[in-house]
């Protein structure tokens, strides 16, 4: 819903009761210490309404459309980092309360994004096991990633020490 539609969705809704009527007869005769009663009376007045015109008038020019919608984004976006801030918060809150439980948690749940992210379907009993790790194809996983470890330091030492690569 548009900030714009907003009074005339409410429109129906503002209008004022209906009036309780009291049927009370007003005695004018009297003397004496009874005479000094006190009554109030309501009268009805009709008055332009100003407010509804002006506000009108602002949600009807282009103007105002687009300030509110600058406006409504921005709420949109707080509420989004609110929400965002309030997952952030949960998960260190787990962090703090358990972190074992947390990590191992966190590592099942990383493991089964992978698997699903790229496809690979694997045998979860079969990767629990350390035999798993003696294949061949483990010495070399660890070279590769010891190879990339040294030159990602190598490139970090030269950036700081200015030297370029040519």
């Amino acid at each position: 819903m548009k900030f714009a539609e907003i009074p005339q969705r409410l429109n129906p809704l503002l209008h004022a009761p209906d009036p309780i009527v009291i049927n009370h007869v007003i005695s004018v005769e009297g003397g004496g210490a009874e005479a000094k009663q006190t009554a109030c009376y309501d009268i009805d007045v009709e008055v332009d309404d100003t407010l509804k015109t002006q506000m009108n008038n602002f949600l009807l020019s282009t103007a105002s459309q687009q300030e509110i919608q600058g406006l409504d984004s921005k709420i949109h976006e707080t509420v989004e980092t609110i929400n965002q801030l309030k997952t952030n918060r949960e998960f260190f809150l787990s962090f703090a309360k358990d972190p074992q439980q947390f990590i191992h948690k966190w590592i099942v749940s990383q493991t089964r994004d992978l698997k699903t992210m790229t496809d690979v379907v694997g045998n979860p009993e079969e990767e629990r096991r350390s035999d798993f790790f003696y294949q061949p194809w483990a010495q070399e996983a660890v070279c590769r990633y010891f190879y990339t470890k040294v030159q990602q330091k190598r490139a970090e030492l030269e950036q700081a020490l200015g030297i370029r690569n040519t």
